[in-house]
């Protein structure tokens, strides 16, 4: 089983190609232009154009449940024989809620905290975004554990961008 990468836009065509993803996420607001990796073909790269915010706000775009949908079907597509790429701008609120969320999709036997703890160590910047966390705790039907997880975590260390860092879909 492969694992997902989590980068910012600016570091994810390095990130990509050090890993040789084949598959790549963005979540970013939609009208940012990102250019596709050359080795990500078309059909395998999703892009969900939405705003970072926790709730929704007049002139912005709110993660939807529709936006979880795609994400979460897209993951089931993914082919696992090489590592998936997530990235938003900063590498540290949309893109680190979609690998979690990603990686208790793929694997519903993860351990909501340990999972939580475990993007805490690995991305001391990690503030995973609240609103797509309820929405995907509530689709997987977690029982709120999702965001209790997240919750107890805090927010992460201040930094205008994460560094990439792999997130395994096994503890």
């Amino acid at each position: 089983m492969s694992y997902l990468v989590v980068s910012s836009l600016a570091d994810m065509p390095k990130t990509v190609a050090e890993h040789g993803a084949l598959d790549l996420v963005t979540l970013i607001n939609a009208e940012t232009a990102v250019e596709r990796p050359a080795t990500i073909e078309a059909p395998r790269h999703l892009f969900l154009g939405f705003n970072d915010i926790a709730a929704p706000m007049e002139g912005f775009t709110a993660p939807s449940a529709d936006h979880l949908d795609q994400l979460i079907a897209f993951g089931e597509g993914w082919r696992r024989d090489t590592p998936l790429a997530i990235h938003c701008w900063a590498g540290i609120s949309r893109s680190t809620a979609a690998a979690y969320i990603l990686a208790i999709a793929i694997n519903p036997d993860l351990d909501e905290a340990l999972l939580a703890k475990e993007l805490r160590r690995r991305s001391p910047s990690a503030t995973p975004n609240p609103r797509l966390v309820a929405l995907a705790d509530e689709k997987l039907q977690r029982g709120g554990r999702m965001v209790a997880a997240i919750e107890a975590i805090g927010r992460g260390e201040n930094a205008f961008a994460g560094t990439p860092f792999v997130l395994p879909l096994t503890l």
